[in-house]
């Protein structure tokens, strides 16, 4: 008898394990956009608790089903760039994005880490996208036309920087003036240039809640990446996915609208191992689109 009702546990078991095996299965076939060869690993270095080494960076994204990461950095990580983008070669994982933040001190020309990650790019034979956040004071004492005239500027000298490396550049959304769609899609129509994208941050568009629907057709032109983040009105900036009110009415929008971009998954929270922040997101992702 308990060897018959071991084999009745066993089978009833195994079956459970192949209908979530299925039903993960079917999520990446009936929404493409979400399979694991779409997601970006975003916000992985400064946050990580664990500090982890390129290598050992590389091997958790592995394990956890990424092939592919955006690079975000502080000053002290810098010295490491160039083993980073080796590590991740070896690991075949696509350097898919890394992030430039300009504030008052750029304005009018390049910092030495910028010099120092475009240099890498061009020496490793690398082509990625910069993405581009903006502090408020290059542009808060301006007004609206100077603002788009100075700021369309300084992305002119970015992406002619970024040629040398055929690299492409998208403006990262990063609340403030420059983080409204608009300005952003006027700032690129300044610029004369037809290949500049735009890399939408759940996490810093709380003010966009109740009208995305308006502002992602707006967007869909140069929308090139969306990182995913749980989403409430007035409440916590980061929150795990599945974890908001909002993020997944949200998600069956940019699914409605056709939209085949990147998908970002953030582990953009303090003291925590990121890893365990990367797993949670995932697991919120698919719930929400077993749902949708």
């Amino acid at each position: 008898m308990k060897t018959l009702l071991s084999f009745l546990l066993f089978i009833s078991f195994s079956l459970i394990l192949l209908n979530s095996c299925q039903q993960d299965q079917n999520l990446t076939e009936v929404h493409p956009l979400f399979s694991n060869d779409n997601l970006v690993a975003w916000c992985v270095i400064p946050y990580d608790n664990k500090n982890r080494t390129p290598v050992e960076r590389a091997e958790m994204l592995k394990e956890l089903g990424f092939s592919r990461m955006a690079y975000d950095w502080r000053a002290e990580h810098l010295p490491t760039f160039p083993e980073e983008i080796r590590t991740l070669q070896e690991h075949g994982i696509e350097l898919t994005a890394v992030w430039l933040w300009v504030d008052a001190r750029a304005a009018d020309g390049f910092l030495p880490e910028y010099d120092m990650i475009f240099d890498t790019l061009v020496e490793k034979g690398v082509s990625t996208r910069i993405w581009i956040g903006m502090h408020q004071n290059v542009y808060e004492d301006l007004d609206d036309d100077d603002k788009v005239s100075h700021v369309s500027e300084i992305v002119r000298r970015i992406h002619e920087r970024a040629q040398q490396s055929g690299s492409l550049i998208s403006l990262y959304t990063h609340q403030g003036w420059l983080g409204i769609p608009e300005n952003q899609i006027r700032v690129i129509q300044e610029t004369g240039l037809d290949d500049i994208g735009i890399a939408f941050n759940f996490h810093h568009s709380h003010a966009q809640i109740h009208r995305f629907a308006e502002v992602l057709d707006l967007m869909m032109p140069w929308l090139e990446t969306v990182n995913l983040n749980g989403m409430v009105f007035n409440g916590d900036q980061i929150l795990d996915i599945g974890k908001g009110d909002y993020e997944k009415e949200m998600i069956r929008l940019l699914i409605d609208a056709g939209y085949t971009g990147n998908i970002g998954i953030i582990g953009h929270t303090y003291n925590e191992d990121v890893r365990e922040v990367l797993e949670r997101n995932l697991q919120g992702l698919h719930k929400i689109l077993a749902e949708i």
